[in-house]
């Protein structure tokens, strides 16, 4: 027998929910797929788990802390397992999408946690990472480029898929998903909604931001003043060797000691060589190396400031971290971070103004303490309680639209 709503319609009994894998240290982007579960399943609604590949739901649940029902989850893999069948799969997702498409069939309520999915229905994407869509990161990268001219063979191969594979295959592209005034899509920041309105045109979206799973130390640790802090990968588009030169430039500027103290895991590649060289060469920097947990808040409950930038990130997990463990972070003038951020003080368009800003907040107790009270209510926008409420509204309006056949 059918189960009504409030209003009539007919509740949603089932969802499907489509992410990639969850690896062995699960962490923002893992959290939204089963943070959602858990809420669907609270509502009473049956939930079933789309992943590209295998993985330890388990384990990721019970390290994000996550009350998801695991047993009560059904899990599929919707990627090939063949060698071929997966490079294939990778360039032109034909299987992938086909039994994403099954599999949407019995289900009341469709979310993608991975950018725009083709379900063959309407359904509700999230907003991951501007890298899926091709030219518009390009832009993002470098504002004032000239879109390159592809080569022809480029160009025939387009418009042969274009033309004729996907719509023989029954795969929409991203402009056609975002055409369809059914689906729901959820940038994640009004950046990234703005970039895609400016690329794609006017869409049917719902600007949502993305958990922040990190929370500071309980117990009040002792702050270096003058100590400026990285956490992040290091990896040549987090420009760490730029967050370097910016603290020199400060110390020489104001003629203050600052200290930097640097936290992400050093590969053996040559970018984190070169971070290595140019840290071995002042004494002020420290390298920290991978740090997590406990040892994470403690890093960040130590330093005064942080400088972050990435221009062209679409939101900035990093930045919600320097705010909500107490420090001021220094931030580009564009992006996702300088909207988490929001103020005008701590923004800055080259190296020179952001170590200016820097020596500022060191000198101006006045300005560094109505910064401090600043960020302090930033933070309490990416608190873990006010990510769940804001959560919990948006699942009661997707379990509320799909009763109403909307």
């Amino acid at each position: 027998m059918d189960k009504t709503g409030k209003n009539g319609g007919k509740r949603p009994e089932t969802a499907l929910i489509y992410f990639t894998q969850f690896g062995k240290s699960p962490g923002g982007s893992e959290y939204l797929p089963l943070s959602l579960a858990a809420q669907l399943q609270k509502r009473g609604i049956r939930v079933t788990l789309a992943l590209n590949w295998k993985s330890d739901v388990a384990a990721a649940a019970e390290i994000l802390g996550i009350p998801v029902d695991v047993s009560a989850l059904e899990t599929v893999c919707v990627k090939p397992t063949g060698k071929l069948m997966r490079k294939i799969d990778a360039v032109f997702p034909v299987f992938s999408t086909r039994r994403l498409k099954r599999l949407a069939k019995s289900a009341d309520i469709r979310i993608s946690t991975l950018n725009l999915v083709d379900f063959g229905r309407p359904a509700h994407h999230f907003i991951y990472l501007l890298t899926g869509f091709g030219e518009l990161h390009k832009r993002l990268v470098d504002p004032g480029r000239r879109a390159a001219r592809p080569s022809i063979a480029h160009r025939l191969f387009s418009f042969f898929a274009a033309a004729f594979i996907r719509p023989l295959a029954r795969v929409r592209s991203s402009a056609k998903i975002l055409a369809d005034r059914r689906e729901t899509v959820y940038p994640n920041s009004r950046f990234a909604e703005k970039a895609m309105w400016t690329y794609f045109g006017a869409f049917n979206s719902r600007m949502f931001y993305p958990p922040t799973i990190f929370e500071p130390c309980a117990e009040k640790t002792q702050r270096d003043p003058l100590c400026v802090a990285y956490i992040g990968q290091i990896f040549p588009s987090k420009r760490v060797r730029e967050v370097i030169r910016i603290v020199d430039a400060a110390r020489r500027l104001g003629g203050i000691d600052f200290k930097l103290r640097i936290a992400g895991t050093l590969g053996n590649n040559r970018y984190a060589e070169s971070v290595k060289r140019m840290a071995a060469s002042r004494p002020w920097v420290t390298l920290e190396g991978g740090v997590y947990g406990s040892g994470k808040a403690a890093f960040l409950a130590s330093a005064t400031y942080a400088v972050h930038t990435r221009r062209d990130e679409e939101f900035g997990i990093s930045v919600t971290e320097y705010l909500k463990a107490g420090l001021i972070p220094v931030v580009p003038d564009c992006g996702g971070s300088q909207e988490i951020a929001g103020a005008s003080e701590l923004e800055y368009r080259t190296g020179t103004q952001a170590a200016e800003i820097l020596v500022s907040l060191a000198k101006d107790a006045d300005l560094r303490e109505n910064v401090l009270r600043h960020c302090a209510r930033r933070a309490k926008e990416f608190t873990r309680e006010a990510y769940l409420g804001r959560e919990s509204e948006l699942v009661d309006r997707i379990v509320r639209e799909a009763g109403e056949g909307k």
